[in-house]
């Protein structure tokens, strides 16, 4: 029996060794695709823009992102309009200071004090769109940091002369990011994932599924008209995943949700490994309750893991080592690829070393995932059910 034992669980880290060596694959020919795609020339287009940003507290690098919102090449008009629960809250204090650095944009200040739902960042937007002045509303974090033709790329998406009269209407633009590591290992495992783990699903998913079907917080384009048709920013208040829902909701309204050629960034904090823990159980459980199928795909993206436990299950058989070396030949040309090519994330080739020692810890955070369906998210606790935040019931 023990024999019998060893030899299935060979044949099934072979099998799957295989099948990540395939998606490594699958996933370098959708960044390609998307590469061809963003050269592809766009004719320019600048509406109105209202950028709304909910803020709570400071985050690392947040008045420097702030700035590369004010520092735009951008043919139309666009206000930055932020939300506060109160003016004692220090992101208050570092709005006004960005007031006094460039006068000559129009920056709004907005206290938004009602809590309308569990997700308090969509509870801010939805007071905060009330006083935008623009039919285009772009949402993105507060430590998103952008280049100077951001808005001129994103709202070229929207361009109504180019798109093509069979397809639906654009409605939302979404897009790509990369992380921006602060100090710790922790911070540098994130950073690391988003380039080289998350950033390769969605493009994989993007030429799977034909199309952008869903939005990434940390940019959400989207034309007014479109969001009133899927329900408002406050049918997304007790949504945890408010963002991926947006675009879906989108979507089944009758638009499309299109990403966009720019590449954002947002700045990781310095985690500690609790944090960290507690960020990476958040997403993948987020993850699990928005596309079941898809996390459960997530088996397939363990492949250098995969490759190393055949290994040792073959007791170093020939055949398990040269699955082992190809298997981390692609995941390298993978993270390359994406990171460097795709994302233009300088961090990604020094911290290439730290890649299957991180890989080994999201394939166990991927399994701690399975059980439960508590998160923690911004210091408070939920559970998630449905795809919405539901408060525990206090404990006796």
């Amino acid at each position: 029996m023990p024999h019998i034992l060893a030899q299935a669980i060979e044949m099934a880290t072979t099998a799957l060794a295989v099948a990540g060596m395939g998606y490594f694959l699958a996933s370098l020919a959708a960044a390609r695709s998307f590469l061809r795609e963003r050269r592809a020339p766009r004719a320019a287009f600048a509406p109105g823009v209202s950028i709304l940003k909910s803020l709570k507290g400071l985050d690392p690098g947040m008045m420097d992102a702030f700035r590369s919102h004010c520092r735009q090449n951008y043919a139309g008009e666009f206000e930055l309009l932020f939300g506060v629960g109160s003016l004692n809250d220090p992101a208050a204090a570092a709005v006004d200071q960005l007031i006094a650095e460039f006068p000559g944009r129009a920056i709004q200040l907005v206290v938004c004090p009602k809590r309308l739902g569990t997700n308090g960042k969509v509870s801010t937007l939805e007071q905060l769109a009330r006083h935008a002045r623009y039919e285009v509303l772009l949402i993105n974090d507060s430590d998103i940091t952008v280049g100077p033709h951001y808005l001129e790329r994103v709202m070229r998406c929207f361009e109504p002369m180019t798109q093509d009269a069979s397809k639906a209407p654009v409605g939302l633009v979404t897009a790509l990011y990369r992380g921006r590591a602060h100090g710790t290992i922790a911070s540098r495992f994130e950073a690391l994932g988003i380039a080289t783990d998350f950033i390769p699903g969605v493009l994989l998913s993007k030429l799977l599924e034909g199309g952008m079907h869903y939005g990434l917080g940390s940019t959400l384009a989207v034309k007014r008209e479109a969001l009133e048709k899927a329900g408002g920013l406050l049918g997304l208040v007790d949504q945890l995943a408010d963002d991926y829902e947006m675009g879906v909701r989108v979507a089944n309204a009758g638009y499309r949700a299109v990403l966009s050629a720019e590449v954002v960034e947002t700045s990781v904090p310095a985690y500690g490994w609790r944090g960290f823990v507690d960020h990476q159980l958040r997403w993948l459980r987020t993850v699990r309750d928005a596309r079941p199928a898809g996390y459960v795909g997530l088996i397939f993206t363990h492949g250098l893991m995969w490759a190393l436990l055949n290994v040792l299950a073959s007791g170093l058989s020939p055949v398990s080592l040269w699955l082992l070396g190809l298997s981390f030949f692609l995941r390298l040309a993978q993270a390359m690829t994406v990171g460097a090519a795709v994302l233009g994330d300088h961090e990604v080739l020094p911290n290439l070393w730290l890649l299957p020692i991180r890989d080994a810890v999201a394939m166990g955070l991927w399994v701690a995932a399975f059980a439960g369906d508590t998160i923690v998210w911004r210091g408070e606790r939920f559970a998630l059910k449905n795809g919405k935040l539901v408060k525990p019931e206090p404990s006796d």
